[in-house]
């Protein structure tokens, strides 16, 4: 095992890396079986499309709002403490999800012990543990991270359709749970406690270099030999964080948990209805979940390349790109619904998108205090969770109503529009707060 070095940028923080995508990539089971299963636990317990949604949104809901206390668990004790309890959790809850009777029973083990309890852990958390493990390679290393999530969207939802032909959803369930208990937690127990000392001196120290490097940046004039991209979004200074870009920082929170939910609402009509999608165009399940794996898999390449990028640009930039790329997405699956073009366009809805919620972990280490890290991006994760459940269930509830998926679409691509408007103004702000500090 490589010696545990806290530094920045070290040997150790890489190998730290790649234990949290490890971990991030299982946890992130809970948010694509229950995709998979959709269809069949509909039938199983004679519900309607909106009714079988409600485990899904009820799960992200626990994973966002657990996010939160992961996140604080998290800067009072260590990543590894929430990690364990996640591990555990999870686990169990896939197990006694398997023998639920009805739909009650499900949607409470998958909200509670799957969402808020388990898989919470392998989120928020972890991103923000790995932030602090990184400087010059930050982007890059939360989009890393982050990238776990959408390679548990590309290697689950086939495990899970193969398994559910040989052992029913029931049996996939308990399987899932077996192996996230014997696989998550000695992968926890590698991840190992900085110093209490030391995690306080590497945030005074990563602050004061924040601000000493925010003013030397607005002091330089911009070369063709710098490195420096004068276009980039940049950190406030230290006497800045209570007031990020001049507003306050309750109202600055407000606006991206805003963001954070409308972006998700929009994202969610894809991710979890295309199984049901494709079975109701009469492609079958199978094909739904082989085009949920594409779009997740693009998702990861995605998640990488914004990493690059928001090293370049900053965060709101990179966030914007995504939102109005993830829009045409949108566009694109009204007019076609032939089983080639939803091939193609799931790709592209990945390739666009998947850059969107590593960039609010990034946004936030960029405006507010690093003390303020967990909780911060805790709430701001959560927000997106949140869109993600909300957008689950109103595009279930829309095909109740209508008979189709043509309104869920629509409905998505309103939440894009609202997103991309306060992006636009946080960035409007940012250019306005950059120039009044100089």
């Amino acid at each position: 095992m490589i010696e545990f070095d806290d530094r920045p940028d070290s040997r150790y923080a890489w190998w730290r890396l790649s234990i949290a995508m490890a971990l991030m990539t299982i946890g992130g089971c809970s948010m694509y079986a229950i995709v998979v299963v959709l269809p069949l636990v509909q039938s199983d317990f004679g519900i309607s499309r909106s009714g079988a949604s409600l485990p899904y949104t009820l799960t992200m809901i626990g994973f966002g709002v657990g996010g939160i206390f992961m996140g604080r668990l998290a800067d009072r004790h260590g990543v590894r403490v929430p990690l364990l309890l996640g591990s555990v959790c999870l686990g169990i809850g896939f197990i006694l999800a398997a023998y639920a009777q009805g739909l009650l029973m499900f949607a409470l083990a998958q909200g509670v012990l799957i969402g808020l309890l388990g898989s919470s852990a392998t989120f928020g958390p972890l991103l923000t543990d790995i932030s602090f493990f990184f400087e010059k390679r930050r982007g890059i290393a939360v989009a890393i991270c982050a990238a776990g999530n959408y390679l548990a969207g590309t290697v689950w939802p086939p495990i899970v359709e193969w398994a559910m032909r040989s052992h029913g959803w029931r049996g996939t369930y308990v399987g899932i749970g077996v192996f996230c208990l014997l696989t998550m937690v000695p992968l926890a127990l590698l991840m190992r406690q900085r110093p209490a000392v030391g995690v306080a001196t590497q945030l005074g120290a990563q602050a004061t270099t924040e601000s000493v490097n925010l003013s030397a940046t607005l002091s330089a004039k911009p070369d063709a030999s710098s490195n420096v991209n004068p276009n980039a979004s940049r950190p406030v200074a230290i006497a800045d964080q209570e007031r990020p870009l001049g507003w306050s920082a309750n109202f600055v929170m407000a606006l991206l948990t805003v963001a954070g939910v409308a972006c998700c609402v929009a994202m969610s009509m894809p991710q979890v209805h295309i199984v049901a999608y494709c079975g109701d165009l009469g492609y079958g399940v199978a094909r739904g979940a082989q085009m949920l794996s594409l779009m997740l898999g693009f998702g990861v390449v995605s998640r990488l390349i914004s990493g690059v990028i928001s090293d370049r640009i900053g965060g709101l930039r990179t966030l914007l790109l995504g939102s109005v790329l993830q829009g045409i997405a949108l566009l694109l699956f009204l007019p076609f619904d032939g089983m080639a073009s939803l091939y193609v366009i799931a790709a592209l809805f990945g390739l666009f998108q998947g850059g969107i919620v590593p960039a609010y972990a990034i946004i936030v280490r960029e405006l507010f205090s690093p003390a303020q890290a967990g909780a911060r991006v805790g709430t701001a994760l959560m927000a997106t969770l949140l869109g993600m459940a909300l957008g689950g269930w109103m595009s279930g509830k829309l095909f109740d109503l209508t008979g189709s998926y043509t309104a869920a679409f629509i409905n998505g691509i309103a939440w894009n529009l609202l997103n991309i408007t306060i992006v636009l103004v946080l960035l409007y702000r940012s250019k306005r707060w950059a120039k009044k500090a100089t």
